[in-house]
């Protein structure tokens, strides 16, 4: 039981910071068409559609969170051992 409690608080800590993480990547690679927009803006409509990309950008980070949390978990579980 101490090692699953290990293993899921390490990985919804982990899987919180790549989700920040890849948010901070994607923010930095976002360029805005200014030009564009200003064309747009004229003809904006009242209506808001939010567009995404696929899951699968979030299914990868979720798989490397997972393997970084059982590794560590399986790390610190190796550790608390010998100290025992």
């Amino acid at each position: 039981m101490k090692q699953y409690i290990l293993f899921a608080i390490s990985f919804v800590v982990l899987f919180a910071v790549f989700q920040v993480l890849a948010g901070y990547v994607a923010t930095l690679l976002y360029t805005p068409d200014i030009a564009n927009a200003w064309k747009e803006a004229g003809h904006a409509s009242s209506e808001v559609v939010i567009t995404g990309s696929s899951g699968i950008i979030s299914f990868i980070f979720a798989f490397f969170a997972a393997t970084l949390a059982y590794v560590l978990s399986n790390l610190f579980m190796k550790k608390s051992s010998t100290y025992i």
